[in-house]
This record gives structure tokens, C-alpha cells and sequence, in this order.
């Protein structure tokens, strides 16, 4: 979801979003998290509070430049450690 990449650029805290979206700063945490699965009134919120057009905004892959296995952490050669 890109909910937190949204929040991000536009410099907001997670208290601000959760203030504008009329809704506890523990749910948009955990929401943001992966811990809570949203209802879609909650989608329609944060949509809305980030000056999206629908909910569907929010469920797009957030898009980046790069490898992707890089931008997902994943280690795909060898270690380069030297003793």
C-alpha cells in the first residue's frame, strides 16, 4: 500500500494523517505496519485525507527505480566480506 509513501512526501507525521482521516494514530500505525488489515471506510478515509480520488490509489504498488531485488533487501551474490 502506499499509504506511508503518500504521508511521507507530504512531510506529515502519522498523528497528522490519523487527524485529518478522523482516526486513532494507533490505527494508522498499525495499518501502515501490516498489523491490521483496513476496513474499506478506513481506506476511503486515508484516501481522502491524502487528497486521493478512491481507495484504489492507495492499494497501487509503490513504484521505484532500481533493482528490485535491491529494494527488497534481498542479498543475491555472495558475501563480499574479506577476512
Amino acid at each position: 500500500m502506499r499509504i506511508t509513501a503518500e504521508r511521507i512526501e507530504r512531510g506529515w507525521s502519522r498523528a497528522e494523517l490519523a487527524r485529518r482521516a478522523g482516526m486513532h494514530p494507533s490505527t494508522v500505525s498499525l495499518i501502515e505496519s501490516g498489523r491490521l488489515v483496513p476496513y474499506p471506510s478506513q481506506l476511503d478515509k486515508l484516501a481522502a485525507a491524502l487528497g486521493l480520488k478512491s481507495r484504489d490509489d492507495l492499494l497501487a504498488t509503490v513504484e521505484t527505480s532500481g533493482d528490485p531485488d535491491q529494494r527488497l533487501g534481498v542479498q543475491t551474490g555472495p558475501a563480499s566480506r574479506k577476512p
